[in-house]
């Protein structure tokens, strides 16, 4: 067994896709589709469901990959706090941390806390927080 895609449910799925491509450097696999019919309404429980979906690949990785869905009736929910149970956050190691907080932030994102340092004086391994543009929980890593 192995993980296949990680889906994200957008607000506005191009706007959150360009921000994947943008900052993380991710690639779109396919062209956007659009899910609808008998069968995905079948598949996922929800009676006249359509679904804007965009699949993007993470840099160096075949799998898995960033699905963004943008469903034609969504449900509001409050923005996700990192100790809330269930999904907390999609991780992310780089070269860089301070450069793609920046990058984040400049592309609708927002950081959360501090850049904190997880290693030893010999090894350091920074950790930060932040948000991309619709409030999903982000981890940086830099070892």
């Amino acid at each position: 067994m192995k993980l296949a895609h990680i889906n994200l449910v957008a607000r506005d799925a191009g706007m959150l896709a360009a921000f994947y491509v943008n900052v993380f450097k991710c690639e779109h696999l396919r062209e956007p589709k659009i899910l609808s019919g008998e069968k995905v309404s079948r598949g996922n429980g929800i009676s006249n469901s359509e679904i804007y979906s965009i699949w993007l690949k993470f840099p160096e990785l075949e799998l898995p990959f960033l699905e963004i869905h943008e469903h034609n009736v969504t449900h509001d929910r409050n923005q996700p706090r990192v100790n809330e149970p269930g999904f907390g956050h999609l991780a992310f190691q780089m070269e860089d941390i301070s450069f793609v907080l920046s990058a984040i932030t400049r592309a609708g994102g927002a950081q959360i806390g501090e850049i904190t340092d997880f290693g030893t004086a010999d090894k350091p391994f920074l950790i930060a927080y932040a948000r991309d543009p619709e409030g999903n929980v982000l981890e940086l890593e830099q070892p």
